[in-house]
C-alpha cells in the first residue's frame, strides 16, 4: 500500500502517522518523491481500512500496490536510488553512465595492477574483478580466491577505483569487508540465504539476473535484500539463456525500460557475457546507452588469448580506451556524465 502525503505536512505530523500505522503490524517506509512525502506500507495490509486513512487530513491518496515487489517498486520511491562512493568520487544512477571494468578473473598482481591502471586511465569509474569463480565445469580455473580478495585490495590502494567482485556463499562475506561492492552472479541470484544475509549487510550489491530468470524475478530478488535493510543495490541484465548458440547468451535490451519504469534502482547491462564475443562488446555497450541504462560493466585483460578466463569476450586496454572515446559520444547525446 502507497500513501502520498499532502504538500506542507509538518514533520511531527508524519511522524505521528507512521507510527499509528505501525502499531497496526505493518513496516513504514518513507521516502522523498518529487514534490510529497511518499509513504510505502509493507506487510499484512489487509488490516489498513482505506477509507480510514483516505479521511484523514494528511493523506492525499491511497494506493494499492498489485506488484509482489514493494520496496523495489518506483511506487514506492518515485526517485531514482544513486549509489554513491563519495571517497572514490564515484557513482552508478542519476544523471551518471558508470563504467565497471577489469578481467574477467584475478590471475596476478602484475595483470591486475596493469589493467587497473589503464582502465582508469580511460575513464572507468569502477574496477572488476573475480577472485572466486563459478565454473561450469570442475576442471576450469576456478579463481584465486583469498589471494586474489588481497590482490584486490592491493589493486584498489593503488588505482584509487572502488572494488567490484562476487560473493558466492555467505561464509566468504567476512573476507569482502574492503570490497566496495559485492557482486552476486546469475548462478545466486535466487540464493534466497545469501540474499538475506546481504540484506543485513551495508555493502552495495550488484544483483546480475539469472540466465533463466523473468524481470518480476530479478525484482524479487532485490526485494529479499531490501527486506533486510539494504537498498544499496545496482540490477544487472547479463544475458538470458536461448535457442541460438552463436552468442554466449541473448542479450535483453527491452529489459531496461521496463525496468527503468518498474523500480527506482539503477540498471547496468553487461554485454561481455551476454555476447561472449569481444568484437560485439562496442556495439552492446552503445545499445545499452540508447536503451536507458545507468552503466555497463565490462570486461578488460591486458592479454585476453592467454587469460585464464573468458578470453574471448575480453577487450584489449587499448580496445576499452577507444570504446570510452565513442561512448562519451552517445553518453552526451542522451544527457548523460562518464
Amino acid at each position: 500500500m502507497i500513501i502520498a502525503i499532502k504538500p506542507g505536512v509538518s514533520k511531527d505530523e508524519i511522524k505521528k502517522l507512521i507510527t499509528d500505522l505501525e502499531n497496526l503490524g505493518v513496516k513504514v517506509d518513507a521516502s522523498q518523491g518529487a514534490s510529497q512525502i511518499v509513504l510505502g506500507l509493507v506487510g499484512d495490509t489487509t488490516v489498513i481500512n482505506d477509507e480510514a486513512v483516505r479521511a484523514n487530513h494528511l493523506v492525499e491518496r491511497v494506493i494499492r500496490v498489485q506488484e509482489p515487489y514493494k520496496r523495489a517498486n518506483r511506487i514506492f520511491h518515485p526517485l531514482d536510488t544513486v549509489l554513491e562512493f563519495k571517497k572514490e568520487n564515484a557513482k552508478i544512477g542519476g544523471s551518471s553512465f558508470a563504467v565497471i571494468a577489469g578481467p574477467c578473473s584475478v590471475e596476478s598482481r602484475e595483470q591486475l595492477v596493469s589493467v587497473a591502471e589503464a582502465v582508469k586511465k580511460s575513464g572507468a569509474a569502477f574496477l572488476r574483478g573475480g577472485a572466486f569463480k563459478p565454473r561450469t565445469s570442475p576442471y576450469s580455473f576456478q579463481g584465486m580466491g583469498c589471494e586474489g580478495i588481497d590482490l584486490l585490495v592491493k589493486a584498489k590502494k593503488e588505482s584509487g577505483l572502488p572494488v567490484v567482485t562476487e560473493l558466492m556463499e555467505i561464509s566468504q562475506l567476512e573476507l569482502f569487508e574492503d570490497i566496495d561492492m559485492i557482486q552476486v552472479g546469475a548462478r545466486n541470484m535466487q540464493n534466497f540465504n545469501l540474499l538475506k544475509e546481504l540484506g543485513r549487510s551495508k555493502k552495495p550489491i550488484l544483483l546480475k539476473r539469472g540466465m533463466a530468470s523473468t524481470m518480476t524475478e530479478l525484482l524479487m530478488a532485490a526485494e529479499y535484500i531490501m527486506a533486510g535493510g539494504n537498498s544499496q543495490i545496482v540490477l544487472c541484465e547479463r544475458g538470458i539463456r536461448g535457442f541460438d548458440n552463436f552468442t554466449r547468451n541473448i542479450l535483453d535490451l527491452a529489459v531496461i525500460p521496463a525496468l527503468k519504469k518498474k523500480t527506482h534502482l539503477p540498471v547496468i547491462v553487461d554485454p561481455s557475457h551476454a555476447t561472449g564475443l569481444s568484437w560485439m562488446v562496442p556495439a552492446m555497450s552503445k545499445a545499452a546507452i540508447a536503451a536507458g541504462a545507468d552503466g555497463i560493466i565490462v570486461e578488460v585483460h591486458n592479454d585476453p588469448e592467454h587469460a585464464l578466463c573468458d578470453g574471448e569476450q575480453s577487450l584489449t586496454p587499448d580496445q576499452f580506451d577507444n570504446l570510452m572515446s565513442t561512448l562519451r559520444k552517445y553518453a552526451e547525446i542522451e544527457g548523460k556524465i562518464i
